[in-house]
């Protein structure tokens, strides 16, 4: 039996944004809206994001990590045809490489535009595109405690996924440069303290009602529990140049729920691992250095190298992953990225080597 007396897998659901760029020049371009409107197929399975130069999909509800692959694969390659017939690529990335030091064209949606109103200049560059993980939980209780448990592993999860090296042309010394934007927003890093569904619903009514967010939808912590689905929602990482790397660390991220809730629902009480001070550190650390160099596990305050806090991780998470039949390809897709770094080294690597046609190049698969 799972964790919380599942008896099936726990569901799971990958969202993935996308940036529009020129298939030459890398700049944004904004053709969302005519690149969905091109086909009815992408207009039912996509949706717009903040800037026109921007769409999301989903994966439905899945309990297998095939499931979650052919979705997006599906999307990917239906979309990339489509965009190329526009002369334009989707490409999955944190960041445009080039172009962003012009102001984004905000989505013509009510809500967007009252966020661009509250962000002022802040709201300008805002390119940012991430790959969400939702996991089943059930109930707001036992996120809280999933939330808990998922931060002391959450530098070593976004140094996996950093991939925005480059800003403007230039490589920014940061493996995400998209984290270092996302702390422009009213809330960013990690939730801290809540130890009961109540607690979290509580405190995001009290900054609503301050003024900090229009609305929960506005919660742009890197982990929250989702308002629409009964889920764990990680936002951590950038948009991921390989849909079965994205998919390989959404089966990571659901293997540590579902060993937090195991020892949850086993009686154990809800415990933050570290301040969120030291949390929030060892996530700007993550984000400069990928798994270039070292990272912070916040429960010890040791500093190690990334290889090692990942092999931790990889050790929480293994009964969940046991449980779910997802060990091979985890072990997989971590040791792949142990090997090679971060994708933002591969972005590094190629943009040394053949600038920004080498980039695109890149994104194209």
């Amino acid at each position: 039996m799972s964790a919380a007396g599942q008896t099936e897998p726990r569901s799971f659901g990958v969202e993935e944004e996308y940036l529009i760029l020129d298939r030459i020049t890398g700049e944004p371009q904004d053709r969302a809206a005519a690149l969905l409107w091109s086909d009815a197929e992408l207009e039912r399975r996509a949706d717009r994001e903040f800037f026109c130069s921007q769409i999301e999909t989903a994966t439905p509800i899945c309990t297998t990590g095939a499931e979650a692959d052919q979705s997006l694969a599906d999307f990917r390659a239906r979309a990339g045809e489509a965009a190329a017939a526009q002369g334009t690529r989707i490409v999955g990335t944190g960041l445009p490489p080039v172009g962003g030091e012009v102001a984004g064209t905000i989505t013509p949606k009510p809500r967007y535009r009252e966020i661009a109103e509250m962000l002022r200049h802040a709201a300008a560059h805002q390119y940012v595109s991430g790959t969400h993980v939702h996991v089943e939980v059930p109930d707001r209780d036992a996120g809280v405690a999933a939330i808990a448990a998922i931060s002391r592993w959450s530098p070593a999860l976004l140094a996996l996924t950093a991939n925005s090296p480059i800003w403007d042309g230039e490589p920014t010394g940061f493996a995400s440069w998209r984290h270092m934007l996302m702390l422009s927003w009213p809330l960013a890093g990690f939730p801290h303290g809540f130890t009961t569904g109540d607690e979290y619903a509580t405190g995001v009514e009290r900054l609503v009602s301050a003024g900090v967010i229009i609305d929960a939808g506005m919660l742009t912590w890197v982990a929250r529990l989702s308002e629409q689905y009964p889920t764990v929602e990680l936002r951590i990482a950038d948009a991921q140049l390989d849909h079965t790397q994205a998919v390989s660390f959404a089966l990571l991220v659901r293997g540590i729920v579902e060993r937090s809730l195991s020892e949850w629902s086993a009686g154990q009480p809800v415990t933050w691992p570290a301040r969120a001070d030291m949390i929030d550190g060892a996530l700007w650390m993550a984000a400069r250095d990928g798994l270039s160099g070292t990272l912070i596990d916040p429960a010890t305050a040791e500093t190690l190298p990334a290889r090692d806090l990942v092999r931790r991780m990889a050790a929480y998470a293994a009964p969940g992953l046991e449980r779910t039949g997802d060990t091979a390809r985890v072990t997989e897709y971590l040791e792949h990225r142990l090997a090679v770094g971060s994708p933002a080294q591969e972005q590094l690597d190629r943009f040394a080597s053949a600038g920004i046609a080498g980039l695109m190049e890149l994104y194209a698969g």
